[in-house]
């Protein structure tokens, strides 16, 4: 099978199309003809090498698939060869997605929304699943609550919108004016730009000097530290961004907040609840580029350029015969 194989840790050429075995499942897995995957920060992260302890190379990365049951390993009951399928391969834990097939656990895979294409269901898998972990899990938002959202218009960020409102929530965010229409068109109900504003002047005018409850952090910086001055008391920061420096986060200490960092897990589960708000019409993922298998490396690049303009997410059409021309951008 073709796969994109990462043989040394660096810049996007580091990425080289390759003919690899096919796998085979064993007991309790299942074979999966990928169709789809995507592009996420982890992705850049982990070819750069920040995460070089965890990866053995030569390896094949990637995070998201979207594809069809080819086989199933003995004692597998939840799927039958044919079945559409979505789920993030289990992270530093095996190879990734960027393949024609990949082998899971049937425990971490779910069925895919019939009503989204292979690269929308591609483009979901772990945003979803990383929003749905900040959010539900660890923040634990409620029905009437408010909450920041920074960089609405990414890939978490945009999923997070959705189901923030799907959960009864105010949202605020924080991006671009260029992306005002858009993040709006999700359900934000204020909409902060962050080149011209100052989001905690903003929030602390829009709520009457309460803030919000709730800090959902996906671009890191000094967020972590700014962010107690927008919330409100016993409030929540939940943050999906490694911390590279040391952060002062005294302000936080008056305010009784909590802070929650997520990396997140896999699990059937969370994809099924998913499933459930796509199929409702709450949460729809947005594709913001759609690139082949062997144009990895400049999916890499475009993720990585300062202000490239990208709403929402990546995607990688592996088996581009798969996707009528509609779905391709």
């Amino acid at each position: 099978m073709k796969a994109v194989v990462l043989g040394s840790f660096g810049g996007p050429a580091a990425f080289e199309l390759c003919e690899v075995p096919k796998p085979v499942p064993h007991v309790g897995q299942v074979l999966v003809r990928v169709l789809a995957t995507s592009i996420n920060p982890l992705d850049c992260q982990v070819r750069r090498g920040d995460y070089a302890d965890l990866v053995q190379l030569p390896a094949i990365t990637g995070h998201d698939v979207s594809g069809v049951v080819e086989e199933v390993g003995p004692g597998v009951t939840s799927f039958s060869p044919g079945d559409e399928v979505w789920y993030t391969p289990q992270i530093f834990d095996g190879p990734g997605s960027y393949a024609e097939y990949h082998v899971a656990s049937e425990n971490i895979v779910g069925k895919k929304p019939p009503s989204l294409s292979h690269l929308e269901a591609a483009s979901l898998t772990l945003v979803g699943g990383t929003a749905w972990e900040a959010l539900v899990v660890r923040a634990a938002l409620r029905v009437g609550e408010s909450i920041l959202v920074h960089g609405g218009a990414g890939g978490v960020g945009h999923v997070a919108i959705q189901l923030a409102k799907a959960m009864g929530a105010k949202v605020f965010t924080t991006v671009r004016e260029a992306n005002f229409e858009f993040v709006q068109g999700l359900g934000a109900d204020v909409v902060i730009d962050y080149e011209r504003d100052d989001y905690v002047d903003a929030i602390m005018r829009e709520t009457e000097g309460r803030g919000v409850d709730v800090v959902f952090d996906t671009i890191g910086g000094t967020t972590l530290s700014h962010s107690p001055d927008a919330l409100a008391q016993l409030g929540r920061v939940v943050t999906i961004v490694d911390i590279a420096q040391p952060q002062d986060l005294i302000q936080a200490w008056g305010k009784n907040a909590s802070y929650h960092f997520v990396f997140t897990r896999q699990n059937r589960g969370k994809l099924d609840e998913l499933s459930a708000l796509v199929e409702r019409g709450q949460v729809r993922p947005h594709l913001g580029a759609v690139y082949s298998l062997s144009d990895i490396p400049l999916a890499h690049a475009q993720l990585e350029r300062p202000n490239n303009g990208l709403r929402g997410k990546i995607v990688i059409a592996v088996d581009p015969s798969a996707h009528p021309p509609s779905a391709r951008l």
